[in-house]
């Protein structure tokens, strides 16, 4: 009964974000909303992480099957895609690169705002 009533709560919150995409006219998809809905009600303390856990535990078990279907989709575009493998590459490595260095400045930033904010206490 455990699991199910915190299914329950996951697919409200989702529930919510997929009305929020519905009436706001932004170009951002309704999962994000239900996570950033989710991510804000666990870290204001309005809902407590025992509330999701073990269901979010079980759900993240699951995570790579969810993985299979695309790949099979990769696989039958083949054909199309080898006249552009390069391209492919180059734009994966590029992005890859990208977002680790974004990725690192913003965790030194955040590192060293602690760091003062901790001096000054």
């Amino acid at each position: 009964m455990k699991y199910i009533s915190q299914f329950a709560i996951i697919i409200a919150i989702s529930l919510v974000g997929e009305l929020l995409n519905r009436f706001i006219p932004l170009p951002i998809p309704a999962s994000i909303y239900g996570m950033t809905i989710l991510f804000t009600l666990l870290a204001s303390g309005a809902m407590k992480l025992s509330a999701v856990k073990e269901t979010g535990k079980f759900l993240i078990y699951l995570l790579p099957i969810m993985f299979v279907p695309p790949t099979v989709g990769l696989i039958e575009s083949w054909g199309v895609m080898q006249d552009f493998l390069v391209a492919i590459i180059v734009i994966s490595l590029l992005s890859t690169v990208v977002v680790l260095a974004v990725t690192g400045r913003v965790t030194q930033f955040i590192i060293k705002q602690k760091e003062k904010g901790g001096a000054k206490k």
